[in-house]
């Protein structure tokens, strides 16, 4: 029984991930500037957010769904900065640093890993909108008990996890092929896709916080 919830939680969590969007763009981004590794943890982050909204959802946490929703406006407004800041940001990013994490500038790899995940993270926490959606395949499925619940969202972490691993496998040997200077094209070419991601978050936030 455990397993079979565990094993929707696995594809759940992959069909959540594997649309194109923008943190698949960042994990992109990121394996081409910085490698595989980074481009995993930035899937990560994605992915402990999924996790956390999740148990929300499926732990019935009232108190702590409410907090998310009732500033779900703030929250929308705060990702689309975010999301353009990222975007101008990976513009700058040279797209030859190799594999290692290392930038040009010596900062070491494990900072730099620690900064795609966070990052990631935030900008994930900063779309309440998901813990609605938790909340109604929860309760479609009738897996509102603690330990099902539970089971479900780790289900969710790991299958999210093994999309961004796939992502990040598939892209940094395609990576490795390409000249710096197309590197470079595609890296600001997301990034312009990305500020374009934040600007109409930002416009959507300010349209409903201006009608409520």
């Amino acid at each position: 029984m455990e397993s079979a919830v565990l094993i929707k939680g696995i594809v759940m969590g992959f069909s959540i991930a594997a649309p194109v969007g923008p943190i698949a763009l960042l994990c992109i981004q990121r394996t081409l500037s910085q490698g595989p590794w980074a481009g995993l943890a930035t899937g990560l982050g994605a992915a402990t957010a999924d996790g956390i909204y999740g148990l929300t959802a499926g732990l019935g946490l009232s108190a702590l769904s409410a907090l998310f929703l009732d500033h779900r406006l703030g929250l929308q407004i705060v990702g689309g900065i975010f999301l353009c800041w990222l975007g101008i940001r990976g513009m700058k990013t040279p797209a030859d640093k190799g594999e290692t994490g290392e930038s040009t500038s010596g900062t070491p790899a494990s900072r730099n890993l620690a900064s795609a995940y966070l990052t990631t993270l935030g900008l994930t926490l900063t779309n309440p909108m998901t813990l609605m959606a938790f909340a109604a395949v929860f309760s479609a499925l009738g897996q509102t008990r603690p330990g099902a619940a539970l089971t479900l969202s780790g289900g969710v972490f790991l299958g999210s996890g093994l999309w961004w691993l796939l992502l990040a496998l598939v892209i940094a040997p395609l990576g490795r092929r390409l000249t710096p200077a197309f590197r470079g094209w595609i890296q600001g070419g997301s990034g312009i896709i990305l500020v374009g991601f934040g600007v109409a978050a930002l416009i959507q936030g300010l349209k409903n916080w201006w009608a409520g």
